[in-house]
């Protein structure tokens, strides 16, 4: 009975003492105990970027401070919309040079010797000018054809038309004495359309004939860093390319002199150019004979045999010193057609400019009686 009483005296204690400790407890926390947070180790926080946009209201305000202040400077390191950007300084001075010594070109700038290239002085070669042309009237001509024939450089007899050295008077090539005409002898050039002379054609057209695309190459200066800037013309083709020279002439019986006479009426240089990858022949320009004599006696042909007993272009061609083959003649031609037109076997359209020129010959053969 004893054990009993003590026990419940005990039991009395201990239920007080944990009131009043629960009591005093709320009175001086006043909240719920929470389990303490993990703590997590801190992120090293990558560089900021000055130009990204904050935030927060006061920070992007603080950055507007801070711009306007000039305590932040913007990054260069990444370039606006649509700007350009270049390894060169932008003070350097950029120079310009038109390159012209274009290396087997049409239009090379034709240079001046300071001092003479022979042992003799050559006058005669300046002083040349072409004979005139007898007069013909026309109640003397009996019989008359036109003939049109073409002239191959690469042929053994024709090699001078081809020949590339240089003279006084710059290329030897017979399409850039062509030029040359045109172009210092005020030379008129007309229109490939026809062979009548009836558009004529600008020194600056038929520049353009020959002159290709601008190639523009930069060169900089890696001490000083100027920028020159060097302009070349390309040739739209090769010089070589040009081998093929077409002849308009007319061949003239005159009874007051009782000889055929052949004249030049006009020369066409003929290009091959490639279009749809095939090869084809393209007629430059016409110009007419009469008026290019006079630019012809100024330069000599190649002579392989005796330098010094070279002829002029004039007499080269008054005297037909030059292999051809007919393309074309007035003679049985009603429907005025070339001779491929006609013929389509290469072999007989030779054979039949053989043809053509025995005509010729026989006519004036025949007049004579022995």
């Amino acid at each position: 009975m004893k054990k009993l009483v003590v026990f419940g005296f005990l039991c009395f204690f201990g239920m007080n003492a944990l009131v009043q400790a629960q009591s005093k407890y709320k009175k001086a926390g006043g909240a719920k105990t929470t389990a303490a947070p993990t703590t997590v180790a801190p992120v090293t926080a990558p560089a900021t970027n000055t130009n990204a946009k904050p935030r927060t209201k006061s920070a992007y305000l603080n950055n507007n401070a801070s711009n306007a202040s000039g305590a932040v400077s913007p990054d260069t390191t990444r370039p606006s919309a649509g700007a350009v950007t270049s390894s060169v300084p932008s003070s350097s001075a950029v120079n310009i040079r038109f390159d012209t010594t274009i290396v087997g070109g049409f239009d090379t700038k034709q240079e001046v010797s300071l001092r003479s290239n022979y042992a003799v002085d050559r006058q005669l070669t300046k002083d040349r000018k072409p004979l005139e042309y007898d007069y013909i009237r026309e109640d003397d001509q009996v019989w008359s054809q036109f003939v049109w024939e073409e002239i191959d450089g690469h042929e053994k007899m024709n090699q001078g038309f081809m020949y590339p050295g240089k003279d006084d008077n710059g290329d030897q090539r017979f399409f850039t004495i062509l030029l040359n005409a045109i172009k210092y002898d005020s030379v008129v050039a007309f229109s490939p359309d026809n062979d009548q002379f009836k558009t004529p054609l600008t020194a600056d057209q038929v520049g353009n004939l020959t002159a290709g695309t601008l190639d523009t190459v930069d060169v900089a200066d890696p001490v000083s860093g100027v920028i020159e800037r060097v302009i070349t013309r390309k040739p739209r083709f090769s010089p070589d390319s040009v081998y093929t020279f077409r002849i308009k002439e007319q061949w003239i019986f005159d009874k007051e002199s009782s000889k055929m006479t052949c004249r030049i009426i006009g020369i066409a240089p003929i290009a091959k150019q490639v279009v749809a990858g095939k090869s084809q022949p393209r007629t430059l320009f016409w110009i007419y004979y009469p008026d290019l004599r006079k630019s012809l006696v100024k330069y000599e042909v190649y002579n392989p045999k005796n330098y010094a007993g070279r002829m002029s272009w004039e007499e080269l061609f008054e005297s037909r010193y030059f292999s051809a083959y007919v393309i074309k003649s007035t003679i049985n031609n009603p429907g005025d057609k070339y001779l491929n037109g006609l013929i389509k076997d290469p072999l007989m359209r030779l054979l039949e400019g053989q043809n053509i020129k025995e005509k010729i010959f026989n006519y004036e053969q025949d007049l004579w009686a022995y």
